[in-house]
């Protein structure tokens, strides 16, 4: 549809946030994106909301702000529901690459949050900061991080499961109603991780499985906002899927106590709600129980270990959103990093529609979104 920047190369990219909103702002653009909503809005039997895919670190950041703004707009009441994705890993010496990345981030995540119900920065990287930290590990995959096909596919995976409580007709979860759930008192920042695959050997059922995690918050995190241990959650939706039904409670012989709270419980749902109040005691949590897997046959990538069967299919995945006190300290830490910043030295990215006092706001309105995270209380506390 844009036809007047490139997505790759060197040159004519769309590499900054304020040549991203302009596009939109062109009256061809727009009308051309308001008629392709429009033709799929009149299929639709039962519009719960819409949702945004755009880079965060370049020019998309832009796009993806002001497309948000315009549906707010348009379908005041329906969710928005933003997924901002950022690269792996990169490099101290990249400076223009990486100054841009930063201011992009920073005012795609202000923007993007003033008109979507919820944000959730999806990133195998370890910082959305100037500092740049080691890609993300995976117990259960062997992955290349400076490779798109393989972080992409991994990432996926993950939306994937996260988004199940509101694709699923079965489901009495809308789009809304989660990112209500999550985003209370201002945190319309999320962050979201998962296991991939969860571990479930021949033998073990799902309070085994569990039990072996111990007190660690299990997910391996995937918004660039470092570990989630030690870091407090305020709400989490969690989902679990691909699970045999056989395997969902502990087959105990009669007359054997249960060496766990986990293995008393009945039902496989019961099992999830109980080990998150374990882990979270007094925190909000939406689980759901999925028996269907998630798909890997190829073209998806191998990326399983060596002790995975040679054609894996299917796998199972454990993904969660939560809203975390560690935002707390990634969005002040992006405020500092802003702060530092010489504007002189970067005047292109000035040039491309952002004006000084832009930033002096952009500023505020992170601190103001970073104090949101700042203890407080859960939502049921």
């Amino acid at each position: 549809m844009i036809q007047k920047y490139n997505h790759d190369g060197e040159a004519g990219r769309l590499e900054a946030f304020g040549q991203g909103e302009s596009v939109l702002k062109e009256p061809k653009y727009q009308e051309e994106l308001e008629d392709r909503l429009h033709f799929y809005v009149e299929e639709c039997d039962y519009l719960q909301g819409f949702q945004i895919l755009c880079d965060l670190h370049d020019g998309f950041s832009g796009v993806g702000a002001k497309a948000a703004e315009l549906l707010q707009d348009e379908y005041s009441g329906r969710g928005i529901i933003t997924w901002g994705l950022l690269p792996g890993p990169y490099h101290r010496g990249e400076a223009q690459r990486n100054i841009y990345r930063l201011l992009n981030t920073a005012f795609g995540l202000v923007h993007l949050t003033a008109h979507s119900s919820l944000v959730c920065p999806l990133s195998l990287g370890g910082s959305l900061g100037l500092r740049p930290e080691p890609p993300v590990s995976f117990p259960y995959l062997h992955y290349d991080a400076t490779l798109p096909f393989h972080c992409s596919a991994i990432l996926a995976t993950a939306l994937d499961t996260v988004t199940v409580p509101y694709r699923l007709c079965s489901s009495p979860v809308s789009m809304v109603h989660l990112a209500d759930m999550l985003s209370f008192c201002g945190k319309k920042v999320v962050t979201a991780g998962a296991i991939i695959p969860f571990p479930l050997a021949p033998g073990q059922s799902l309070p085994d499985s569990l039990m072996q995690f111990g007190g660690a918050t299990p997910w391996t995190p995937l918004s660039a906002c470092g570990e989630p241990s030690g870091t407090r959650c305020f709400a989490q939706s969690v989902v679990l899927r691909g699970i045999d039904r056989a395997c969902h409670t502990s087959q105990l012989t009669p007359g054997t106590p249960p060496p766990s709270a986990l293995h008393a419980c009945t039902t496989g749902e019961e099992i999830l709600a109980q080990y998150l109040q374990q882990q979270q005691p007094g925190v909000m949590s939406s689980s759901h129980l999925l028996l269907t897997p998630c798909r890997v046959a190829p073209p998806y990538p191998h990326l399983f270990s060596s002790c995975s069967p040679p054609a894996v299919e299917s796998i199972p995945v454990f993904g969660a959103l939560c809203s975390s006190s560690s935002l707390h300290q990634t969005l002040e830490a992006l405020a500092r990093d802003l702060t530092k910043l010489d504007l002189r030295r970067w005047a292109s990215f000035m040039d491309a529609g952002v004006e000084h006092d832009d930033v002096a706001e952009l500023l505020q309105e992170l601190q103001s979104l970073a104090q949101c995270y700042q203890g407080g209380d859960s939502l049921v506390d």
